[in-house]
């Protein structure tokens, strides 16, 4: 079956997942454990990005996980689209790629995370959640990965975004790997203050998610 549209809910609070893999397989896996936690809801599990951008906005997802090597439209090039029609979308990637390149493209287009398939069960709904919660969830691999790609690039000079005192520390919070809630809590202010302070930056960043903001952060040496 292409997408599953069943148990829709309007409940608060539930986490609502769609999933875009192109193995069976593993995308009933994925499903399945969606709809076995409780407190998520499966909006959708696709055969392909195609399908995908046809029919995500059927049952609307929080977050979508998604494949980078799909038949036909890749993953990233995928989530580009998505994430120009619907800018608040957290988009997580699960994949067996873990190569710099794939990963470093997958970021900069506008992915919140990176995870690899062989994820555990309660690994991908702890990322799940972090996702929700503003984190940037990574397969440790990846992670270490991302860490060596930003040492062996070549800065370039500080450049000057014309940020306010406040929200460059927020911004070397996030780098320094926190999310939304923790941030709040280090700066004893709300989360809706992050979250308002975050909309400023990403629009003096000219970025879109948190993991583009941290990642031009460290490009350009901003904190």
């Amino acid at each position: 079956m292409a997408s599953d549209t069943a148990n829709t809910t309007d409940q608060p609070g539930v986490i609502r997942v769609a999933i875009i893999e192109d193995q069976r397989d593993i995308r009933e896996g994925l499903a399945w454990i969606i709809r076995a936690t409780e407190g998520f809801h499966c909006a959708g599990a696709f055969r392909s990005m195609e399908e995908a951008l046809e029919k995500i906005s059927y049952d609307m997802p929080d977050v979508v996980l998604t494949d980078i090597g799909l038949p036909g439209m890749s993953g990233i090039e995928g989530i580009r689209i998505l994430k120009d029609r619907y800018p608040k979308l957290l988009l997580l990637m699960i994949t067996v790629y873990e190569d710099d390149e794939m990963i470093f493209d997958a970021l900069c287009a506008g992915a919140c995370g990176y995870l690899l398939k062989k994820t555990s069960p309660a690994r991908l709904i702890e990322s799940l959640r972090d996702a929700m919660q503003g984190g940037a969830p990574m397969s440790p691999e990846v992670a270490s990965r991302v860490i060596k790609l930003f040492r062996d690039i070549r800065p370039p000079e500080r450049a000057d975004y014309k940020l306010t005192p406040h929200e460059t520390r927020l911004l070397k919070l996030l780098v320094d790997g926190h999310n939304y809630k923790t941030a709040a809590a280090e700066l004893n202010v709300s989360v809706t203050t992050v979250a308002f302070h975050m909309r400023n930056i990403y629009d003096k960043l000219q970025v879109h998610s948190k993991s583009e903001a941290v990642a031009k952060a460290l490009r350009n040496r901003i904190v």
